[in-house]
């Protein structure tokens, strides 16, 4: 299918399948945003509250080059708006509080107390806006033996027992390079406030949706924790798979590639067509996967020289071309070079107030009908500060007292 085939009944009307939806953003570093980008970018209104000296995802570099904005800061929060206010003075958190009563959700991931001593915990938002969807996300959850205690992408996945499954089986436990316990977390809040905005068309009813980055860890862990509790401790299996042999990082002639054989039908292709080794196809030592797994390093050797003969290229055309699972192992620089990326949209130019543009990773989700795009760069701080005090019917005299005094900063105040 063309691209212009699958947009052809798109509306260029909303900003997605969630216009209309007002989400008032209270978080900070990455899960919390995370789950206010995705919102962001189904076409929610997400205004961005930071502190006076800034969310802690602007400090988090590199830089991209020739701009001013920080790539975490760039990424997490596209589509946004940004309000900056001073929630340790009790102007500030009124003012937050006069935001909640328009937002249809409230989003917050700090430490479990921290809103409720600021006057903004779900029982105080929930008393002014009683059908807010609430949204806490943080490490442990807002109930359990831990809940005080302050949560980390890092300590997420050490406790969910994610590192003792990631990296070489003769290697030391190892985190994911990236924040995954938090990208997790984020997608999983998405749905669960989206989940919660379909309960509360329904009834009129808000209600508190807790997320924690060890729930969000363990729920795709792919049913690990079932076998743990059944005393099955699963071991390190590098880049292969316990039922799919051959399956690995394979050396071409010039480049690395990924390929998996996870059925006995693949099999038979690799070894009548590829191989060029009928026998092998019905061989009892290879024709099932349990066979395949016992004789896992004769496998590899068989795919590795087949491989190792041949300039990646070469191996991509015949292995996909006779449907066999193959891809290229990349480097990011690669894969921002790579045609089905910048197909699928996954790179978008935007130019920031402060100077300068940068292609930022768009959004996963395709709409035909509500299409989605990065539709604006991360905000400077307190670039939208002043407009939405202006919606909030503050007038400028009470603006710029808000400005002396420290409480709200804009964009061209900071």
């Amino acid at each position: 299918m063309e691209k212009e085939e699958f947009y052809k009944a798109a509306r260029t009307d909303l900003t997605g399948p969630l216009h209309g939806v007002r989400v008032l953003e209270v978080a900070t570093t990455w899960a919390g945003p995370m789950c206010g980008a995705v919102l962001a970018d189904l076409g929610a209104e997400v205004i961005k509250v930071e502190i006076p000296s800034g969310d802690v995802g602007r400090a988090i570099f590199p830089i991209l080059p020739g701009t001013e904005t920080g790539f975490a800061q760039a990424t997490v929060n596209r589509n946004k708006r940004g309000v900056v206010l001073d929630l340790s003075q009790e102007k500030g958190r009124e003012i937050c509080r006069e935001l909640a009563k328009s937002a249809d959700v409230f989003l917050e991931n700090f430490k479990v107390g921290t809103m409720q001593r600021y006057g903004l915990g779900f029982e105080d938002i929930a008393a002014i806006k009683p059908d807010i969807v609430y949204v806490s996300v943080t490490g442990w959850g807002q109930f359990g033996p831990r809940f005080k205690d302050a949560g980390y992408d890092p300590l997420a996945q050490a406790t969910s027992g994610f590192l003792t499954i990631n990296g070489t089986p003769d290697g030391p436990p190892t985190k994911a390079g990236t924040f995954l316990a938090d990208d997790l977390g984020g997608l999983h809040a998405a749905l669960g406030a989206i989940a919660a905005l379909r309960h509360r068309d329904q009834t009129g009813e808000g209600q508190h949706v807790d997320v924690a980055l060890l729930d969000a860890m363990l729920f795709q862990a792919n049913g690990l924790l079932t076998l743990g509790a059944m005393g099955i401790e699963p071991g390190r299996n590098g880049n292969e798979f316990g039922f799919a042999v051959p399956a690995n990082v394979y050396d071409c002639a010039d480049h690395p590639v990924y390929v998996g054989v996870l059925l006995d039908s693949h099999w038979q292709l690799l070894a009548n067509d590829i191989l060029d080794q009928p026998d092998l196809a019905t061989n009892p030592a290879f024709a099932t996967r349990e066979a395949r797994a016992e004789n896992r390093d004769l496998c590899n050797v068989l795919l590795g020289d087949w491989l190792a003969a041949r300039p990646r290229e070469e191996a991509m055309e015949i292995m996909a071309g006779k449907g066999l699972p193959i891809a290229r192992v990349q480097t990011f620089v690669e894969a921002a070079q790579d045609e089905q990326v910048i197909a699928r949209d996954m790179l978008q130019n935007v130019s920031f107030g402060s100077g300068g543009e940068a292609p930022i990773t768009g959004p996963a989700v395709k709409f035909s009908r509500t299409p989605t795009r990065v539709r604006s760069p991360s905000p400077e701080l307190g670039e939208h500060t002043d407009d939405v005090l202006t919606e909030l019917g503050l007038t400028d005299a009470e603006r710029s007292d808000l400005y002396e005094r420290g409480i709200a900063i804009g964009w061209q105040t900071s």
